[in-house]
């Protein structure tokens, strides 16, 4: 059910919303949103066609990360039914200062924009002809709304610029936060401060802002002025984009070989996938694993694949010392597209014993494949999760209680799960928050 609130006014929901993807998944449900403020002021909803023009703004290819292929996936998504270009952020900060710099610009994702999506790359951070060029796509395009994927203020002053070209030109705005803000530039001072004021004046240019959950929410509601900024509530869309009939290249036989090392199907095979930071809680899942007895672990294997960021290097070390060294698998970097395929594969269950999180792309990925998942019960995980069948929950931070829920997830092993997610249910959200929901034009589709 897809509801709308105001202050002032009720709005009749819109019931019984049907598209192709979730006639295949058969089970997927519109998160709520809330609409705040005052529909007369300058805040007011734009007014659209029934196919309308979007530009979303968010990471490119260059600095490959889960934002650049939340923001391909969202585009492809959206061009069923809309007019959709692309401004990416080519070069996010200087290189030197990147966790990832040894493979920036490398190819990593085998996955491409639609070729009816207009696409430009992209914008530096020292701006230069980059900016004056992102503008004058923008301008050409003419778009009905603007949607800036918020992930790291690294971006703030580009978003900044563009978001007022685009209400000066009449367009709406609308702010899609992944986090509040980054939790390795939350670690500075400056950076922390900066992010924090600049985010305020994003919200300020706003008409409307989109979270992935309720938890993220009331943080932005408590650290925020949302008068008159619409709210909505849209948990991640699937990122099924990963299966073995991606094309390989010769060199890399040999990650694939590596994260197939695990003998199955006489071991049960964990999965830890994705960057590998302080509040990930490898850490916890490596103490566990080490604490095992000989017996326990006879028939268990750990595959730890991701790049080491924010000088985490802890797990490295749990993983060099550990008495079950033979039964791990460690791939210490940011993978291509046909190796993370080869993980998925290969695991029987994903473990992602995290401190914190506003979402997750390794949780969507698992539950893509299916596969019984040990997730934390931390900030937007559990809403990320809803629905489906193969998560086992458990508190952060929690040695006892993940080493039982390792147990117990390993005895759906063979088991598959039904993926509830959509990105019906983010298209969805973004046309609610800039004040009309785009399911208007698939309900004139939808057979009575």
């Amino acid at each position: 059910m897809l509801e709308m609130r105001s202050k002032r006014q009720k709005v009749p929901s819109s019931q019984d919303l049907t598209s192709e993807r979730q006639v295949r998944r058969n089970n997927v449900g519109i998160a709520p949103a809330r609409l705040t403020g005052d529909p007369r002021d300058n805040n007011a909803p734009c007014q659209f066609r029934s196919r309308r023009t979007v530009c979303l703004v968010g990471a490119g290819w260059r600095f490959t990360s889960g934002i650049s292929y939340y923001t391909c996936r969202l585009a492809n998504a959206l061009a069923n039914d809309h007019n959709v270009n692309v401004i990416q952020m080519r070069q996010l900060l200087p290189r030197r200062l990147y966790p990832g710099a040894e493979r920036v610009g490398q190819p990593r994702a085998r996955m491409a924009y639609r070729p009816d999506v207009s696409v430009y790359d992209g914008v530096d951070w020292w701006w230069g002809r980059s900016l004056i060029r992102a503008l004058s796509f923008m301008a050409s395009r003419r778009p009905d709304v603007l949607v800036l994927q918020w992930w790291t203020a690294t971006v703030l002053h580009t978003y900044l610029v563009l978001a007022i070209a685009a209400r000066l030109g009449g367009r709406c705005v609308v702010l899609e936060l992944h986090e509040l803000q980054d939790t390795g530039e939350g670690r500075f001072k400056i950076a922390r401060w900066y992010g924090r004021w600049g985010l305020g004046m994003l919200v300020r240019l706003c008409q409307g802002c989109v979270v992935h959950s309720t938890a993220d929410l009331k943080m932005l509601e408590a650290g925020y002025s949302l008068r008159n900024v619409r709210t909505a509530i849209a948990r991640h869309g699937p990122f099924d984009q990963y299966d073995a009939t991606i094309k390989h290249l010769d060199s890399d036989e040999k990650a694939i070989s590596i994260v197939r090392r695990a003998p199955r199907p006489s071991v049960i095979n964990l999965l830890f996938f994705g960057t590998i930071r302080p509040y990930k809680g490898l850490e916890n899942l490596l103490d566990v694993f080490n604490g095992l007895t000989v017996d326990e672990v006879s028939n268990l294997w750990l595959t730890i694949v991701g790049e080491t960021w924010e000088g985490c290097t802890e797990p490295a070390r749990l993983v060099a010392t550990s008495p079950h060294r033979e039964h791990i698998t460690f791939v210490n970097y940011y993978v291509p597209d046909e190796v993370v395929a080869a993980a998925f594969a290969h695991a029987d269950v994903v473990v992602l014993p995290y401190h914190r999180s506003s979402s997750s792309g390794p949780l969507q990925v698992a539950m893509s494949w299916g596969l019984p998942i040990v997730v934390t019960h931390v900030g937007g995980l559990p809403e990320a999760a809803t629905d489906y069948d193969g998560a086992v929950f458990i508190p952060p931070d929690d040695r006892s209680a993940l080493k039982s829920a390792i147990m117990e997830a390993a005895q759906m092993t063979g088991r598959r799960f039904a993926d509830p997610r959509s990105w019906t249910e983010s298209i969805d959200a973004l046309f609610l928050a800039s004040g009309l929901p785009a399911a208007e034009t698939r309900l004139r589709k939808t057979p009575t």
